[in-house]
C-alpha cells in the first residue's frame, strides 16, 4: 500500500510508508521522490483519486507485475483510511491472491467513527442499566470509596498487591508536601505449589511476608502500632463493604479448596494474629479504583481510571443520586462513589460490537462463552490468539498458501502468541520486516516470504488498531454519561504501556467519536487526554487506606462491616 496522508493535494508527493503513521501525523520519511501518479515502472503504477460517497478515505489503485510465477498480476484497490488512524506501508509486491485476503481483513477489523458512536451511545446505556436496581451486564460495582483525595492526606500506609507471579509489599509515606509521598517497597516470589495448596498455607505465607517486610524496615514487630493496610485483590469478589471481599472464583493460576465463596479478610486477618503482624485491614480494592484514586493524587484533573493490559476494565466517580441500586441506603445525592465498572462484560447480548468470525471463535472455546465480550475484542490475554487463529485459517481455508510445505504444528497451538508477540511485530520496521522473520522462524519454526512478512504486518495493524479504537469507545462513554467536556484519564497496563501505537489510535477514536475540530496547533492537548497512570495497586491502595480512616473519624460508615476494627 502507499501510505497517502488525508485528503493530501495530487501535487504533493506520495511514496510508500516505511512504517506506521498514527492518524492525524505526518506520514513517515519519504523513501522516493515520484510524483502521484509515476513510479518505478518495474514495481507498477499507482493512481491516486477521491471517492466522493466515502469521502474519509483515500483510495489508491495499484498495477503491479506478479511477485511470484504463475500468480497474475495484481490490480487491487486499497483504502488508506484516515479515521481509522493507520497509513499502509508498501505492499508492491503482495500478489493478488494474498492482497485480497489482507482486503477482506481490512473489512472486517476496520471500525468506522459512525460505529464508534453507535457503541459509545449503547456503552452509556449499559453504564446506567448496571447501576439501576435491575442491574445489566456491566456490573457497575459500588467500591466504597467515597472521595478523591485532595493532596493534602498525610501518615504511613501499607499496601498489599497479590498477583498470579509475585506479592507485592509497599509502604507508602504520604508527605507534608501536597500530593507527593515516598514508597519503599519489596516483592515475594509466590511459590507454585502454594496455588494449588491449602488456604491456610496461602495466608500464612503472605503474613510471614509481611513479617519480613516490617522486620526489615522497622525492626522488632512486637513494639509497633498496627499500620493500616490497602489489600490489592485483583481477583472476582463480591464487595458490599470495603472490609469485606468475597471471593468468587481463582484466576491466575490459583486453584485453592475452601476459599471461593468465602470472605477473605477473616482468612487473612487470622493469619495476621498468628504470625503476630501489626496490621490493620483498612480496605480490599481494585486495582483499577486504585488506579483512579493515585492517578487523581498527583493530577486534580484526573476523572477515570482505566486498565488496559490483559484484562480491561474503568473506574470513576458516580453521585449516589444517580445510582438507583443503594438508594436504601438513603445516602447524600451528591455524595460521591467510586464505580469499578468491570466493563469487559459489555456487550455480552452482541448488539452492538463489531465481532469477526474470529471473535465468534475466541468466545466460543473460552472458560466463559457468553461472557466478557468487550474484554476479548481488545484485552491483551487476546490479542495474539485473534491473531494466531486468522493465520492459521488463511493457511487451512484458503487459496493462498501461506506457510507452503512448512509444519504450522506449533501456530496451531492455542494462546501460545500473545499480545507482546504482536508488539514486537508492529515496531519491525516495515523496509524489509526481518524482526518478524526472526520471531516466527524462533517462535514458530517457520520461514516466511516476503509477501506472508506483510500479510503478518498487516494483519497485526489491524488487531491492534481495532483494540484501540473499540477501548476509546468505553472511555467516551464514561465522558458522555459524566459530561465530562474535558478532563485527564489515568490508564495503566501492559497494552496501554507497551504495545505500539495504541495511545495515538485511542486518542484518534476519542476525536472521531466525540466531534473534536482538528488541532491548529500540534503541540495542543485534546479536550480529553489520556494519560500514563500512578501506581493502583501500591499507592493508590495506600490512599484509600487513608481515605476510609478519614471519613470513619469523620463519622461516616457507609460501607464498613466492622467499624470497631478501626478504633
Amino acid at each position: 500500500m502507499v501510505g497517502l496522508g488525508p485528503r493530501r493535494p495530487p501535487s504533493r508527493k506520495a511514496v510508500a510508508c516505511s512504517r506506521y503513521c498514527h492518524g492525524g501525523a505526518e506520514p513517515a520519511k519519504m523513501s522516493c521522490n515520484d510524483d502521484v501518479g509515476s513510479i518505478n515502472p518495474d514495481r507498477g503504477v499507482r493512481r491516486q483519486k477521491q471517492d466522493e460517497a466515502l469521502h474519509d478515505f483515500t483510495e489508491i489503485t495499484i498495477l503491479g507485475k506478479p511477485a511470484v510465477q504463475d500468480r497474475e498480476p495484481m490490480s487491487l484497490t486499497f483504502r488508506a483510511c484516515p479515521n481509522a488512524g493507520f497509513y499502509y506501508g508498501s505492499m508492491a509486491d503482495v500478489p493478488k491472491d494474498l492482497a485480497e485476503e489482507i482486503n477482506k481483513l481490512e473489512n472486517l477489523f476496520t471500525v468506522q467513527p459512525s460505529k464508534l458512536k453507535e457503541i459509545t451511545n449503547h456503552f452509556v446505556s449499559e453504564l446506567a442499566k448496571g447501576l439501576s436496581v435491575e442491574g445489566g451486564s456491566i456490573p457497575m460495582n459500588p467500591t466504597w470509596v467515597m472521595s478523591y483525595p485532595d493532596g493534602y492526606e498525610t501518615g504511613t500506609y501499607l499496601a498489599l498487591d497479590m498477583g498470579g507471579t509475585n506479592l507485592r509489599v509497599c509502604q507508602i509515606t504520604l508527605t507534608d508536601e501536597k500530593s507527593e509521598f515516598d514508597i519503599i517497597q519489596s516483592k515475594y516470589r509466590m511459590p507454585e505449589e502454594l496455588k494449588s495448596g491449602t488456604s491456610e498455607e496461602l495466608w500464612e505465607y503472605i503474613a510471614e511476608c509481611l513479617y519480613q517486610f516490617l522486620e526489615t524496615h522497622h525492626g522488632d514487630c512486637t513494639k509497633l502500632e498496627k499500620i493500616p493496610l490497602g489489600f490489592t485483590f485483583s481477583y472476582p469478589a463480591t464487595q458490599n463493604y470495603i472490609d469485606e471481599g468475597i471471593l468468587q472464583r481463582w484466576t491466575k493460576g490459583f486453584d485453592i479448596d475452601g476459599v471461593e465463596g468465602q470472605n477473605i479478610v477473616p482468612m487473612f486477618e487470622e493469619a495476621l494474629k498468628t504470625r503476630g503482624v501489626p496490621i490493620k485491614l483498612a480496605a480490599i480494592i481494585n486495582d483499577t479504583t486504585g488506579t483512579l484514586i493515585a492517578s487523581a493524587y498527583t493530577d486534580t484533573a484526573m476523572k477515570i481510571g482505566c486498565i488496559f493490559g490483559t484484562g480491561c476494565n474503568a473506574a470513576y466517580m458516580e453521585d449516589c443520586g444517580s445510582i438507583p441500586k443503594i438508594a436504601d441506603l438513603n445516602l447524600p445525592a451528591d455524595l460521591p462513589m467510586a464505580i469499578n465498572c468491570e466493563w469487559g462484560a459489555f456487550d455480552n447480548e452482541h448488539k452492538v460490537l463489531p465481532r469477526t468470525p474470529y471473535d465468534v471463535i475466541i468466545d466460543k472455546e473460552s472458560p466463559r462463552p457468553g461472557q466478557q465480550a468487550f474484554e476479548k475484542m481488545i484485552a491483551g490475554l487476546y490479542l495474539g490468539e485473534i491473531f494466531r487463529l486468522i493465520l492459521v485459517d488463511l493457511h487451512d481455508n484458503k487459496s493462498i498458501h501461506i506457510f507452503e510445505n512448512q509444519d504450522i504444528a506449533l501456530l496451531r497451538k492455542p494462546y501460545s502468541l500473545d499480545a507482546s508477540f504482536l508488539s514486537a511485530i508492529e515496531e519491525d520496521p516495515w523496509e524489509n520486516l526481518s524482526e518478524t522473520s526472526d520471531l516466527f522462524s524462533k517462535k514458530l519454526n517457520l520461514k516466511c516470504t516476503q509477501p506472508e512478512l506483510e500479510l503478518i504486518r498487516r494483519t497485526a495493524e489491524l488487531i491492534g488498531t481495532r483494540a484501540a479504537r473499540l477501548s476509546a469507545c468505553g472511555v467516551a462513554a464514561i465522558c458522555k454519561k459524566k459530561n465530562y467536556q474535558s478532563c485527564h484519564v489515568g490508564a495503566d497496563g501492559s497494552v496501554f504501556n507497551k504495545y505500539p501505537h495504541f495511545k495515538e489510535r485511542g486518542a484518534k477514536a476519542l476525536r472521531d467519536i466525540l466531534d473534536w475540530p482538528e488541532k491548529t496547533n500540534k503541540k495542543e492537548e485534546d479536550p480529553i487526554e489520556v494519560l500514563t497512570a500512578e501506581d493502583g495497586s501500591g499507592v493508590g491502595a495506600a490512599l484509600i487506606a487513608a481515605l476510609t480512616l478519614k471519613r470513619i473519624n469523620e463519622g461516616n460508615m457507609a460501607g464498613i462491616l466492622h467499624p470497631e476494627n478501626f478504633k
